[in-house]
């Protein structure tokens, strides 16, 4: 290890030291990052899963209670959050209301 008397340094040359210790720490991180990333590329493929896989698997999103349903088709609901859909829309330009429309 290198020993230095900082006291004895000028700003300039503790000014460039620090930016590579600040460099040193950074490189040290990535390796570090990398490893990991090795390690849980390993793991995944040990399991049977692609690490990408795992990481990029959108998450499922609940679906609210439906609140209200299309008149004609029972199939068709939404859960009074959102965007309205056209159905909704349409309903209430012909003069429904949305308690017309509750389930």
């Amino acid at each position: 290890m290198v020993h230095f008397n900082i006291d004895e340094m000028s700003l300039d040359e503790l000014k460039a030291l620090q930016k590579q210790v600040s460099r040193s720490i950074d490189n040290y991180k990535e390796r570090q990052r990398q490893k990991a990333l090795a390690e849980l590329e390993a793991k995944a493929n040990e399991m049977g899963f692609n690490l990408n896989d795992l990481l990029s698997a959108k998450k499922i999103r609940k679906g609210g209670i439906p609140k209200y349903r299309h008149p004609d088709d029972p199939t068709v609901t939404w859960t009074g959050k959102g965007r309205r859909p056209d159905w909704i829309k349409d309903a209430l330009a012909e003069g429904k209301s949305l308690d017309d429309l509750l389930i």
